[in-house]
């Protein structure tokens, strides 16, 4: 079957196994429509048995076709449209003419093209956290950023008195004291007085930060001080709105975590950490579940170059197409782990020594790990690093 979907409408192709047309019509994206559709594709036998190419991996129309039992191919719309040619040299592009192609596409090709499997709930779970908590933390980079420029034009001592400027102490700091007027009879004593209050322990005392505050240059803002007390008790209550989600949400995602069955799989790889953890749980868990090889599974996180050798061209390019929040996840985690584990550092240090810059490196490191966490899915084995660099240390005497 061929599904060529839109925001308003779908098209879908039935064929039989000699590729002629045993059905196509048009639904609404309705309730209704899918339902419907979902009802008539029953007619045709088991739903297992009828695979559906579609030019996405993910959507509503996906996750219903997944529930219903369907297996799903997606088609990039890249390789969708480089293949056009084999059905006519016009190229013209309807959506009941793109439904049968891809239908087609799948019964032909149908081998050499991946199958989606529905993943397991709390996988799905952990990613969707994970990736809520990525999207709220470049937001809290950006309102953080916000709040520094606004004070480095009208109190730019604020940004210079503690480490984090969108920490506990530096929010409560600006809610007590918002501009250069509100501060300007702060003694040290009384400084101290409010860091004591507020649980303040960055080791430094009312007076080295008075220090810092006096120290910085003076603005020339001619905005009154209620204007600027208004703007920047507007931008922290958001800066502290956003903070509190991401706490949130990290607690969240420690509790889910815990409950994962491939949490301890990977729990004792070197300072992956609760976060990273769920990033990589929630990023690689799919394709693992979906038994890939080691070396798909690296080409699909993104850890494998691309190599095209023709005659005498021979290049060895970066991977675009791949999960790039996986290859997010993988990446931090390949960089954090060189400081921890003398396997990883020693394999990163001898890349270095290759030649290799650093992303490159992480990468090849990246491709080193990969392998080790599918080994540990494939046998159910959690990872222990004493077993794994007593096996490096045999396989290198």
């Amino acid at each position: 079957m061929g599904w060529d979907w839109g925001g308003q409408t779908h098209s879908v192709t039935v064929l039989d196994a000699q590729g002629a047309k045993a059905a196509r019509w048009t639904l609404q994206h309705t309730e209704a429509g899918i339902t419907s559709t979902l009802r008539r594709l029953a007619d045709y036998g088991d739903p297992a048995e009828l695979r559906v190419a579609i030019e996405t991996s993910k959507g509503l129309v996906v996750d219903r076709l997944l529930a219903a039992g369907h297996p799903i191919v997606p088609i990039h719309p890249g390789m969708f449209t480089a293949m056009r040619p084999r059905w006519g040299a016009s190229r013209a592009k309807t959506d009941s003419a793109d439904s049968f192609m891809l239908a087609d596409l799948v019964r032909t090709d149908g081998q050499f093209l991946r199958t989606l499997a529905p993943t397991e709930p709390k996988t799905l779970e952990l990613q969707a956290l994970s990736r809520q908590r990525s999207d709220l933390v470049a937001t809290r980079t950006s309102l953080t950023n916000q709040l520094r420029a606004l004070l480095e034009a009208h109190w730019p001592g604020a940004t210079r008195l503690f480490k984090s400027i969108d920490s506990d102490i530096s929010l409560a700091f600006l809610d007590r004291f918002p501009t250069p007027q509100a501060a300007a009879t702060l003694t040290p004593a009384k400084l101290d007085t409010f860091l004591r209050r507020q649980g303040y322990s960055g080791g430094k005392s009312g007076a080295e930060l008075l220090q810092r505050l006096r120290s910085a240059p003076a603005a020339a803002s001619r905005i009154s001080p209620e204007i600027v007390t208004t703007l920047v008790n507007i931008q922290t209550s958001q800066v502290r709105a956003i903070v509190q989600a991401i706490k949130t949400l990290e607690a969240t995602i420690k509790q889910v975590l815990r409950d994962h069955p491939y949490a301890d799989l990977f729990q004792a790889l070197p300072r992956v950490g609760i976060v990273n953890l769920a990033q990589i749980v929630g990023e690689v868990g799919p394709m693992l579940e979906r038994g890939l090889t080691a070396e798909q599974l690296t080409a699909e996180v993104g850890m494998a170059p691309v190599t095209r050798a023709s005659g005498k061209v021979h290049t060895v390019g970066f991977r675009h197409a791949a999960n790039r929040a996986a290859r997010k996840a993988l990446h931090t985690f390949a960089d954090n782990s060189r400081h921890d584990d003398p396997w990883a550092a020693n394999l990163y240090q001898r890349a270095r020594d290759r030649g290799k810059r650093h992303p490159q490196t992480v990468r090849i490191l990246g491709r080193g790990w990969l392998r080790i966490m599918f080994a540990c899915f494939r046998d159910g084995t959690p990872y222990d690093p004493a077993v794994h660099h007593a096996r490096h240390r045999a396989n290198t005497a």
